[in-house]
């Protein structure tokens, strides 16, 4: 049985408490710590409410409750409260997506109410690096994708995501909101490609950045180009940006079964500090 719930949604006052603790895990972190840097703890221009929990009076775990549920420094007891409170909303959210033990707990206290999932990834690693590889040059080609070029990278991120997640990005809204990410990110001079003759063959985004770290994602390579390295040296050009303009760490996460990618990102400094959990709907 699920105990009655003690999380409750934060309010503006509690931003520097709530920051407190997503530093405490600055990588694990930084896609949910990206947004409330941004947006603060507003539920509207966060895009999701943010859940408190707390232990002797002091928060102590957080959960995004937006597109994707996201448990963040989440002990077995916030985990229930989250899922308690979660249970009781009803599902709103796409996936719930976090570190892979809270996760775990937290699915398996959902599942009853609102499964079944339509895919369950239970171990993605999670991978990190502070240094550009010795050995594989950059991508002289990978560059900042511009503002005009749009037309160009959409086609490129929408089969990315249909490959990545199994659902298109096009589906529900015609991708309105899809396509305001992407131009988001080109805006913010965080979306990168190589590109031959108006036709996109590498591309990599920043994600979500903070004064700690940035998550890389989006990685994708057109599939008559794979097998032929450019995954290694694309990276290693995004890396070049990432490491020298926007943080001192660069992470991503992982499909386990993706052998060849874990391979890739090994070979470009990549090693495995941890691991996510996604359970997409």
């Amino acid at each position: 049985m699920l105990t009655t719930t003690t999380a409750k949604v934060l309010e503006a006052g509690e931003l520097d408490a709530a920051l407190e603790v997503l530093d405490r895990d600055p990588v694990s972190n930084a896609f949910v710590a990206s947004r409330v840097n941004v947006a603060g703890l507003d539920p509207w221009r966060l895009g999701g409410e943010m859940w408190g929990w707390y232990s002797g009076g002091r928060l102590t775990s957080l959960c995004y409750a937006g597109a994707n549920l996201v448990p963040i420094c989440a002990g077995p007891e916030a985990v229930r409260a989250f899922a308690e409170r979660a249970r009781r909303a009803g599902r709103r959210c796409s996936s719930i997506v976090g570190p892979a033990e809270p996760t775990t707990e937290l699915w398996s206290l959902l599942e009853p109410s609102w499964g079944p999932a339509r895919e369950i990834r239970g171990r993605q690693p999670l991978m990190t690096t502070r240094a550009l590889p010795a050995d594989i040059t950059p991508d002289p080609l990978v560059r900042r994708v511009r503002r005009d070029e749009m037309d160009v990278i959409m086609p490129a991120c929408v089969a990315m995501f249909t490959e990545e997640v199994g659902v298109s990005p096009l589906a529900g809204d015609g991708g309105l909101l899809y396509q305001a990410r992407v131009a988001e990110l080109v805006t913010a001079g965080r979306s990168f490609a190589r590109i031959e003759n108006g036709r996109v063959v590498f591309k990599a985004e920043i994600g979500a950045v903070t004064r700690h770290a940035c998550q890389i994602q989006g990685v994708w390579v057109a599939p008559e180009y794979r097998g032929q390295g450019l995954s290694e040296a694309g990276m290693a050009a995004v890396l070049h940006y990432a490491l020298r303009d926007v943080a001192p760490v660069a992470s991503l996460y992982v499909n386990d079964f993706n052998a060849p990618a874990r391979a890739s990102y090994r070979r470009v400094g990549f090693t495995e500090v941890g691991a996510f959990m996604s359970v997409l709907f």
